[in-house]
């Protein structure tokens, strides 16, 4: 038989063992945790610099210093920049920006944001991106956790020789960044020749390409300006396309934080910040377009009648996406439409 002394040791040392383990995952709990986050451009380009650096600065200090977030800039860690949204949904590091339209056919309903005279302002559009994500595209993102999408502002031409109207654009090698973008490079007359955005200073300065579709925020890291002499603007508030951007977490990293650490990504997660790398675009935009206008460089405006001329040979890229995402019973008119109605909103 037991005798009751014995029993108390027995349940003073379980007590002892319980409160050891419990110490010792407050203490694990506590620990830092690190997340390597990638992607393709140099560290001085307008999203390294202006929100992905603030955001990650952001997570640390409201963690507490728990949270240290390690940046790998110009694709340092390897692979592709079409390779990035799988880096973070397969583990390969924690957090990616990537461009999704540099994965072809896999975000059918988040490219309705691409389709020619859009969006104008980034911030603008990059708040109606996220809405729009959230209600109509979310299963689009379902492999990550995802902490924003974004566009940039109004694209536009830059060109070795000027593009002044629809019929100077023709047999033009230029540069796209999606299938979108470069549909309807083909739809105005232009040879589309894809790639990355990283690749683009290398052909242009070795003749691969005339000219290349990209907004003005970006030009200063490509040195774009330096390399080519003119830019083509067209009249509105909307500008000839955009790209969308996703900022994304590895659902298992963002799964294995404590619950407070989960809040500090969820407060950095959503709408504020979506607007937050869209002011950065914003803002990047009258930087690249300053640069140009002290070089001395020719920015063609183009006026509303010959914008509308571009406008009306661009709207069949619409038919077409239309009529591709009803073959994937997607109703494509209706996202469109949707697209278009968040964007008016949150531009108010």
């Amino acid at each position: 038989m037991t005798s009751p002394s014995i029993k108390r040791r027995t349940a003073v040392l379980a007590l002892a063992v319980a409160a050891a383990g419990s110490m010792a995952g407050s203490a694990l709990a506590q620990q830092p945790v690190t997340l390597r986050l990638h992607q393709m451009l140099p560290p001085q380009a307008t999203i390294p610099a202006r929100a992905l650096t603030p955001w990650a600065e952001k997570v640390e200090a409201e963690s507490g210093g728990r949270i240290k977030v390690q940046l790998f800039h110009a694709m340092q860690l390897g692979g592709a920049p079409p390779q990035l949204f799988d880096q973070a949904r397969d583990g390969v590091v924690d957090l990616t920006w990537t461009v999704l339209g540099y994965t072809p056919g896999r975000f059918n309903k988040a490219e309705v944001f691409e389709l020619p005279f859009m969006s104008g302002s980034a911030e603008a559009s990059s708040r109606a991106f996220q809405e729009y994500v959230e209600q109509f595209a979310a299963d689009e993102f379902r492999s990550v956790k995802l902490i924003a999408v974004h566009t940039h502002g109004p694209g536009l031409f830059h060109t070795k020789n000027p593009v002044t109207g629809l019929e100077s654009l023709r047999g033009m090698k230029i540069r796209g960044g999606s299938r979108i973008i470069n549909n309807m490079l083909t739809k105005l007359g232009a040879t589309p020749v894809g790639m990355p955005v990283p690749a683009v200073t290398e052909a242009l300065s070795k003749g691969v390409i005339d000219g290349t579709t990209i907004p003005w925020e970006v030009t200063p890291a490509l040195k774009v300006s330096e390399l080519v002499k003119n830019h083509t603007t067209f009249a509105g508030t909307t500008g000839l396309y955009t790209q969308t951007f996703a900022f994304s977490m590895n659902r298992n990293a963002y799964d294995r934080l404590p619950a407070d650490l989960k809040k500090v990504i969820d407060d950095n997660s959503g709408i504020e910040t979506a607007a937050m790398f869209g002011r950065a675009m914003d803002e990047g935009d009258k930087a690249g377009r300053a640069i140009a206008v002290k070089a001395g460089n020719n920015i063609v405006a183009l006026d509303v009648a010959e914008t509308q001329r571009w406008r009306r040979t661009a709207a069949t890229v619409e038919t077409d996406w239309v009529a591709e995402m009803k073959g994937k019973n997607i109703d494509g008119a209706k996202l469109a439409a949707e697209a278009r109605a968040l964007i008016a909103k949150h531009s108010r």
